[in-house]
């Protein structure tokens, strides 16, 4: 008796095969449209190479599912004028979290990273239980803010200043003295909702890299100045993670070899030296307790402390100049806390910088202190979020 398996199944694989290829198609008028609008189906159409019929269905599909939005008319080229296209940012928001030692930094931001709401709060405890439970509080707080839109809150993305695994399991934060802490499940349990985790210069890396000092720089390193000292990697304009995913951890490096002893077991790392807590043990004879009061006492020109200040920038840029003769960057970026104290770090970091970098490293790099401030981890964090939304959205 005959059968009609293979034809069936050649239907079958024809379908499947139709159904990949409109997946890819519309992925790439997405892109066009997240890319370069505002524009028209015949721009994207020249764009990508599709044809006019192809582009003008899936873009349809893309108004329906509330991503694309048309926004007026274009100027006519000769025939009937354009519709202009726009990416609908309000479709979708994000959460993005700087997890500091003392500290919850979060914002709220629509789908092309604009911030809504920028809220901080100190911790005072390191007990993991009690940061937990600040930390879902904090992100209940911006949740309840969140407007109506038709994909709602898309997802959380945290930087937290340790060694993350690909499964958002902190392996170690020295500073917070963590150890194997299951965060991203944990707050996915707890919220229901896709979470990113990844190491705070990462995501500061990746924020500036996206809206920051970063956009269009090849090679860039990011240096997060807070309690401690950690580094985002940037590589032809990708993030460097290494063979296990644990790169960056320069502030461990060592710079002195019977240096002061390091929470994470080495001698003379390079935080114990040049990053905020060391500028603070610097400053408790004096009686400074906070970093707030060493810029109020700059204000009022105190020498002791501008000097303590210069002095941790000396050493910042011994640092820096190592990342300059290893990595030959083409930028790099002071980010995080420390930043605040740019007016009296500058000078001393481009100094000990031009001492100790080779002269051919030196050509064409820059040293400057974070466009976005303070923001460039929470920016990076919700932009990762952001990035997982996309990525689930092209592959369905």
């Amino acid at each position: 008796m005959e059968t009609d398996g293979g034809s069936s199944l050649l239907k079958s694989k024809s379908t499947g095969d139709q159904a990949l290829i409109k997946k890819i198609n519309t992925s790439i008028v997405l892109e066009s449209v997240l890319t370069h609008a505002p524009l028209s189906r015949a721009q994207i159409s020249t764009l990508t190479g599709l044809n006019k019929a192809t582009v003008s269905n899936l873009v349809q599909d893309l108004i329906d599912n509330h991503l694309v939005l048309e926004v007026g008319i274009g100027e006519s080229s000769g025939g009937r004028k354009p519709v202009i296209l726009h990416f609908n940012k309000n479709a979708g928001y994000a959460i993005g979290i700087d997890l500091g030692v003392n500290y919850i930094h979060g914002i709220l931001t629509d789908l092309e990273g604009n911030v809504l709401i920028d809220r901080q709060q100190k911790l005072k405890l390191r007990d993991r239980d009690h940061i937990f439970h600040e930390l879902s509080a904090f992100i209940e707080g911006l949740i309840k803010q969140v407007p109506e839109s038709p994909y709602g809150l898309i997802g959380i993305g945290v930087g937290v200043p340790g060694i993350v695994d690909d499964n958002g399991i902190i392996l170690l934060a020295p500073n917070l003295k963590w150890h194997q802490i299951e965060l991203r499940k944990k707050l996915e349990e707890r919220f229901a909702l896709p979470v990113t985790i990844d190491n705070e210069a990462n995501a500061g890396a990746l924020g500036e890299l996206k809206y920051g000092a970063g956009r269009d720089i090849a090679n860039q390193v990011y240096v997060s100045v807070g309690i401690g000292i950690g580094t985002g990697l940037i590589l032809n304009k990708e993030l460097y993670t290494g063979a296990s995913g644990f790169s960056g951890e320069l502030g461990h490096m060592s710079i002195e070899y019977n240096g002061k002893l390091c929470s994470c077991g080495n001698q003379g790392c390079w935080e114990l030296y040049a990053s905020e807590q060391a500028l603070l043990e610097q400053a408790a004879p004096l009686g400074y307790e906070s970093l707030e009061d060493l810029l109020a006492a700059t204000e009022n020109n105190d020498e002791q402390v501008i000097s303590l200040i210069k002095d941790a920038g000396a050493y910042l840029g011994a640092g820096i100049a190592n990342i300059v003769n290893i990595f030959n960057p083409d930028l790099v970026i002071i980010g995080n806390r420390m930043v605040r104290a740019q007016k009296w770090l500058q000078e001393a970091v481009e100094e000990s910088v031009a001492k100790r970098a080779l002269p051919l490293h030196r050509e064409k790099l820059k040293v400057q202190f974070a466009e976005l401030q303070e923001q460039s981890a929470v920016r990076g964090a919700a932009y990762a979020a952001i990035n997982n939304f996309f990525i689930k959205i092209k592959s369905e």
